[in-house]
């Protein structure tokens, strides 16, 4: 069976570029999708990574980002503005996400997204994550109870740990067969590992 493991942060507005296809893609190649969340600022502290890389950007490049940003909603079809409150300690909505069994994420993860990258709205709010629990057909008090359980917090912190041991450097990650590709512009990459391709590189190494 074709897989993909998507790895991700609600805070990163590629990977919620990445999330609005992963879906489609794989259901065109028959392929099943797995989502796995992980806590980027954490990670990026273990791989020497600045917590924001965008502010450690030059003006030019910041302005660039920006526009790039944009650039992809709108060739994508899915709105996005940017929120005012970035950077966002993404741990709360994480933990409630890993909490869940692999099948109900994407159905929490995407209102998630769509909540911080689109509406503008504070999803490290417990009011806030409550309506979007809701909304979503959960019932939030168990999700709300799971951002302070000691079990949940070290589920994480072991999940952050997976992705830093595979080589994950940003978010999104996508991996196919073994195969590494970071950031949501290298989806043609993923398409074609599910096909079965590997550049003559990695082939001969």
């Amino acid at each position: 069976m074709k897989h993909v493991d998507f790895w991700f942060d609600v805070s990163s507005p590629f990977a919620y570029l990445g999330a609005a296809q992963i879906d489609a893609l794989a259901a065109r190649h028959d392929a099943t999708v797995s989502y796995r969340p992980f806590f980027l600022g954490a990670l990026f502290k273990r791989i020497g990574t600045p917590e924001v890389p965008l502010f450690a950007a030059s003006a030019p490049k910041q302005r660039y980002y920006y526009a790039d940003l944009h650039r992809w909603a709108d060739h994508i079809g899915v709105p996005f503005r940017f929120p005012t409150r970035f950077p966002m300690l993404s741990i709360k909505p994480l933990r409630m996400l890993i909490s869940l069994p692999d099948a109900e994420r994407p159905r929490l993860a995407h209102p998630l997204f769509r909540a911080y990258w689109a509406e503008d709205r504070d999803i490290s709010d417990d009011k806030t994550l409550a309506d979007i629990a809701t909304s979503a057909g959960f019932d939030p008090a168990p999700l709300l109870s799971a951002t302070t359980d000691d079990q949940i917090k070290t589920k994480l912190r072991d999940a952050t740990e997976e992705a830093v041991q595979a080589g994950i450097c940003g978010a999104p990650t996508f991996i196919v067969n073994g195969l590494l590709f970071w950031g949501q512009d290298r989806l043609l990459f993923v398409e074609k590992a599910l096909n079965g391709w590997v550049s003559a590189t990695e082939r001969e190494a």
